[in-house]
């Protein structure tokens, strides 16, 4: 089994990291640059950069955030919101990030992520997906735009083409857990993991160290991506890694 990763994931608006709950009522959370050094500090595997804002203002990702956190920090580094093309993509790969993060822009232009993989490779595509549950459908769906728009695309469906366009990795974040704390979606997680050849990030509903066991042992996430508990010091990332090694789980 390959080692899991701890992923704490930097929301960013307006050149700070805020975090919300089903992405909306954005809390401040500090400064980049200033968290991503005490992530790496802690013990992080790897870090997510999202430029939450980009996609819906119509703009690029902040390059010059990208690299001063990537001046600061030696840990694999994710970066996405508002790549669109894959000039964009070597762009903020120039800027020091290891992946680029597609989500919207590839829903809307799925051979973005084959163009990506073709020009960078794929371990450095990762595909975004947010995706929130529809009781009218009984199933998950897509959900685009920063959370804006519920598609009719099936989660798993859209992972699955995801992974076999190119995509080397899937960020999975489920809207209905976001900030809620009470654990990942464990059945749509795992739905996703038994569908694709590629590592699945479980995100979204991280509230305890039994969660991110919970996302190993019970969804076989390869990884599980944190905010909240991290950002206001509900838990550490050394707190949790300790834990889980405690517990048998084998970590980066």
């Amino acid at each position: 089994m390959a080692e899991k990763k701890i992923i704490p994931c930097l929301d960013m608006k307006d050149g700070r990291v805020v975090k919300g709950v089903q992405f909306v009522n954005l809390r401040d959370a500090g400064d980049p640059v200033e968290l991503a050094a005490f992530y790496e500090e802690q013990g992080a595997d790897e870090l997510v950069f999202l430029d939450i804002a980009a996609t819906n203002e119509g703009r690029e990702t902040m390059l010059d955030v990208v690299r001063k956190v990537a001046e600061q920090i030696t840990i694999p580094f994710t970066v996405g919101g508002g790549i669109r093309t894959v000039e964009q993509m070597k762009a903020v790969i120039d800027a020091g990030a290891d992946k680029v993060s597609i989500g919207t822009a590839a829903y809307d232009n799925p051979h973005l992520f084959k163009e990506g993989a073709e020009a960078l490779g794929p371990d450095r595509i990762v595909a975004a997906i947010d995706a929130k549950f529809v009781d009218e459908a009984g199933t998950w769906r897509v959900v685009i735009h920063g959370g804006n728009t519920v598609t009719d695309k099936d989660v798993v469906e859209w992972a699955k083409e995801a992974a076999e366009l190119g995509a080397g990795e899937i960020l999975l974040t489920s809207m209905d857990r976001d900030g809620e704390k009470s654990g990942y979606d464990l059945e749509m997680t795992k739905a996703v993991v038994d569908a694709v050849d590629v590592p699945v990030i479980a995100s979204g509903g991280a509230g305890t160290i039994d969660d991110f066991y919970a996302a190993f042992t019970k969804a076989n996430a390869a990884g599980a991506l944190a905010a909240s508990v991290f950002h206001f010091k509900e838990t550490s990332v050394k707190e949790v890694k300790a834990e889980l090694k405690r517990r048998g789980i084998d970590l980066k």
